[in-house]
């Protein structure tokens, strides 16, 4: 028995591994691409390790074609659209978990329709609607929309998060005078780190490589996100692999920072959201 089950956990172990190995190759491809000179990057067979190694392709990509400003265009988009976005679905979550009032059931059922409509049937009225606010063209708008869209899903998940905090210490707290907004920051949010976590980054990863929208509603050069700008600088540069590539891997280095930063906590919030609700 015990050499069954271990024949059984190796090959277990041997199958992820694998796997692993199969996912992450494009990744590891591109990377040490990135790192290659031009006459290297469709040698035969491929080399995962560049020899010659540079960094010339990193130079030129961020010191060419503006591609700071598109980066911190990003970067200044991502951040406050994750930031509006979870605050908000925060306080709808608790609202949703904790008060009672009239349509309370029926108003959640038409958030969670949002989960069911694809982005991409939404751009022309989101078009339009942005055109009405004089919101196209801009970083604003952009924000506006990126924190509308993902409102349904944050506010599921931490609404699910937030039933499962016991009545009971909101109800001590009530005794001691503190009022629902007291409540709401003093202790939910701090006992809800997981559940935060977990929305912070699917809203970071979602803004930050958010690309129809954003390619539809700006026209101004100076505007553009890392998305948009990645895919102008490979019609630029089709077949200077190595530029792209370098510019691809700048663009990852956000999102594994932030997914580094709240890795502690994404399972248990992400299976916590999983299994209530």
């Amino acid at each position: 028995m015990r050499r069954h089950h271990a024949t059984a956990s190796i090959a277990r172990h041997i199958v992820l591994s694998a796997g692993g190995l199969l996912m992450t190759l494009p990744f590891i491809y591109m990377v040490s691409t990135s790192f290659k000179d031009q006459a290297y990057v469709l040698s035969y067979p491929p080399q995962l390790i560049p020899e010659p190694a540079t960094i010339a392709n990193y130079v030129r990509v961020w010191l060419t074609q503006d591609f700071g400003r598109y980066f911190v265009n990003s970067l200044v988009v991502a951040a406050l659209s994750t930031a509006g976005s979870v605050l908000v679905s925060a306080m709808m979550a608790y609202a949703f978990a904790r008060f009672r009032f009239a349509g309370r059931t029926l108003l959640f059922r038409v958030l969670l329709l949002g989960l069911m409509v694809p982005a991409m049937m939404l751009i022309i009225p989101q078009f339009v609607l942005a055109k009405s606010l004089n919101l196209l063209d801009n970083l604003q708008g952009l924000i506006v929309f990126y924190i509308a869209g993902s409102l349904a899903l944050n506010t599921f998940l931490l609404r699910a998060f937030f039933e499962g905090i016991p009545i009971e210490l909101e109800e001590a707290m009530e005794v001691d005078g503190a009022n629902p907004w007291q409540r709401f920051t003093r202790l939910m949010l701090p006992l809800s780190t997981p559940a935060l976590a977990t929305t912070t980054i699917f809203t970071f990863l979602g803004c930050w490589d958010e690309f129809a929208w954003a390619a539809t509603s700006i026209n101004t050069p100076t505007n553009r996100t890392l998305p948009v700008a990645i895919r102008l600088f490979q019609g630029q540069n089709a077949t200077q692999w190595g530029l792209v590539f370098a510019a691809s891997t700048i663009a990852i280095i956000p999102v594994i920072a932030v997914f580094f930063a709240f890795q502690r906590y994404f399972v248990q919030g992400l299976t916590t959201g999983a299994l209530k609700g």
